[in-house]
């Protein structure tokens, strides 16, 4: 029987009970590795199954689902094997009742460095590493879950460089809490590789046509700073806590109402391209229907009236 460790599958070994793999995920220390756990064995079968397999990591707290990309040796770039496991990855989140919020992040100190260009030499070849190029826009982008409408928000912890296709993962998120010395960029544009993850429009959408011209055409960087400023970053945060601040912002959302801030989070995807009238209709109508009829707003009003949540304090 296959375990799920770290949203991998790994078959059973000679003599791994599935406690024991569990303890493994949460405790293995790889220092003590070969002379001081009970079996060593299987520790490092363990970790040498782990390297090879798992290219995304899922690590879940209370109602928050952090998603990892798991190639820091590259600052992980993506190819089409880490591609399918992202997608599978918020596939899996947004199907579970039990997470409300994903933070998505990168291994190490980088977020992602887009597209693993070594994979994308091959990219013609229908069985090699490179990402998918599939023009049916039902299926996995290439650089995994960019095509993906979820029903809950994501929020991308950004460390280190969020460039190219990293950059249109980090777009593809709801929310973005930056490091002070992270930096975006179109760096693809110096090699001739396309934004073709989404890039081109939802830059626009976040920053203007202007600003998203500018980035898109000369390929620069954006500093922590700069992003704040025109709106590219929602929170700007100390080195090396990028991951923390979002599993922090990502606790505070899980702690609402869920129905009314899904509905309320859809409404603004789904009116963007309406015109004014049409979009304050669908507001209304997903207001009335999905919220306020689920007898969830007079939930809210009646701990309101009992002084819950009055003067900001919940």
């Amino acid at each position: 029987m296959p375990y799920l460790v770290s949203a991998v599958y790994i078959k059973e070994a000679d003599g791994v009970t599935e406690e024991e793999l569990t303890l493994l995920h949460t405790k293995v220390d790889p220092l003590n590795i070969y002379g001081t756990r009970r079996r060593p064995r299987v520790f490092k079968l363990f970790l040498e199954r782990s390297a090879k397999m798992s290219e995304v990591l899922v690590e879940k707290k209370g109602a928050v689902y952090t998603v990892i990309i798991n190639r820091p040796e590259i600052k992980n770039c993506v190819n089409r094997k880490t591609a399918d496991q992202l997608a599978d990855a918020f596939r899996a989140f947004d199907s579970d009742p039990n997470y409300s919020v994903a933070v998505l992040c990168g291994a190490g100190r980088a977020f992602c460095a887009g597209a693993d260009l070594k994979a994308a030499v091959r990219v013609t070849d229908p069985n090699g590493p490179g990402n998918r190029l599939d023009k049916d826009m039902t299926k996995d982008g290439p650089m995994g879950p960019s095509r993906m409408h979820l029903s809950k928000p994501v929020i991308a912890a950004i460390s280190g460089y969020a460039v190219a296709g990293g950059m249109e993962l980090a777009l593809w998120c709801d929310m973005r809490v930056m490091e002070k010395d992270a930096i975006f960029g179109v760096f693809c544009r110096r090699f001739g590789v396309p934004l073709i993850d989404g890039g081109t429009q939802r830059l626009p959408r976040l920053i203007g046509m202007s600003r998203a011209m500018d980035l898109i055409l000369t390929g620069r960087p954006v500093n922590a700073d700069e992003a704040l400023q025109i709106g590219l970053a929602n929170r700007v945060v100390e080195t090396g806590t990028a991951r923390e601040e979002a599993e922090k912002l990502a606790e505070i959302i899980a702690a609402f109402p869920q129905k009314c801030m899904r509905s309320d989070r859809q409404s603004v995807y789904e009116g963007f391209n309406m015109n004014f009238a049409e979009a304050m209709e669908q507001e209304f109508s997903k207001g009335y229907d999905i919220v306020i009829s689920s007898g969830e707003t007079v939930r809210g009003a009646s701990e309101f009236t009992s002084g819950i949540g009055r003067h900001g304090k919940f």
